[in-house]
């Protein structure tokens, strides 16, 4: 399935309001990627990117035939951290398994490794999320190793993975 990585537009807005309301999405997330997710809180995370510092940040919708139906970004770190970024990404449950996900991340991350000063992207999903974890991996991201019970989502603990690739 054909899609695009481009920049936000405040009108992206309804549609990921839409495809964010979900609650497999947001089990799968941290707890600032609310649910139910509303039309504010799509238009709150779009300033957001809109407005991020494009030196720290590279903020993408994943946008099929012209409406949004996800998010891609990578976060750089700062102080020590700070040749590292953090990939975060969704995508509408419509669109699983069709292999989107794996050709954003290759693509989001070729951008970050151009645009901003990190040498590793790290993702860390939880370690029940096989689906993103067999993503990480089909994009050439290597697990480093299991956090026991580092999260703690929806009442429960859960360990997480960390994953990671290096720019060569």
């Amino acid at each position: 399935m054909d899609f695009i990585l481009r920049e936000w537009e405040i009108e992206d807005a309804v549609s990921i309001a839409e495809y964010a309301n979900n609650k497999k999405i947001a089990d799968n997330l941290r707890d600032a990627f609310p649910y139910p997710y509303t039309l504010s809180n799509a238009k709150d995370y779009i300033n957001f990117c809109i407005n991020s510092d494009r030196k720290k940040n590279i903020l993408r919708a994943i946008s099929i035939d012209g409406i949004a139906v996800g998010s891609i970004g990578v976060f750089r770190k700062d102080d020590v951290y700070r040749k590292s970024a953090e990939l975060g990404y969704w995508l509408a449950e419509e669109f699983w398994n069709k292999g989107i996900i794996t050709k954003a991340i290759k693509q989001i991350t070729d951008i970050a490794f151009n645009e901003l000063d990190v040498v590793r992207i790290f993702a860390e999903p939880y370690f029940t999320n096989i689906g993103s974890r067999r993503v990480l991996e089909k994009s050439g991201f290597e697990l480093e190793g299991i956090l026991k019970k580092s999260v703690y989502k929806n009442n429960l603990y859960i360990d997480s993975c960390i994953y990671s690739i290096i720019k060569k």
